[in-house]
C-alpha cells in the first residue's frame, strides 16, 4: 500500500460555496460588532463669550451622540430644550453630555447661564436631516 503525505483532495463545489457563505456571514457579523463598538459619535463643542464653536451641527434622525463640552473663560450652560438635555460647563473641565437627535428639522442649542452682555445671542443650531 502506497502512503501519500500532504495530499488533500480538492474541495467540492458545494463545500466551497458553503465556506464562502460562512465567511461572508462572519464578515457581516464582525462589521455589526465594529459599528456597535464604535458607539455614539463624539461632537466637541467649545464655549466662550459669546459663541459656541461649532455653532451649526448636523445629525441624522435619531442619531445618538455625545457632546464633549469645554468652556474657555467662565462657567457656561449648554442646553437643548427640545431634546431635554443640559449641562453646566466650568472652564478647564470637559463635560460629556449624551443626547439623541429627534426627527428631521432644526433644533436650537443655547447657553442658559448668564455670561455677560451678548449672552442673549449665544446659541447654535442642530440640523437633523
Amino acid at each position: 500500500m502506497q502512503k501519500t503525505t500532504g495530499f488533500h483532495a480538492p474541495a467540492s463545489t458545494a463545500r466551497r460555496r458553503w465556506l464562502l457563505v460562512a465567511a461572508a456571514g462572519g464578515a457581516a457579523a464582525l462589521a455589526r460588532l465594529d459599528a456597535k463598538a464604535a458607539g455614539p459619535r463624539v461632537i466637541k463643542v467649545h464655549a466662550r463669550k459669546f459663541i459656541f464653536t461649532p455653532d451649526r451641527i448636523e445629525l441624522a434622525p435619531n442619531e445618538k451622540v455625545i457632546f464633549e463640552l469645554t468652556a474657555q473663560d467662565i462657567i457656561m450652560g449648554f442646553s437643548i430644550p427640545q431634546l431635554g438635555v443640559r449641562a453646566d460647563v466650568p472652564p478647564g473641565a470637559t463635560v460629556r453630555l449624551p443626547a439623541q437627535a429627534g426627527t428631521a428639522g432644526n433644533v436650537e442649542f443655547l447657553c442658559d447661564i448668564f455670561c455677560g452682555s451678548g449672552h442673549e445671542t449665544m446659541n447654535g443650531t442642530l440640523v437633523v436631516a
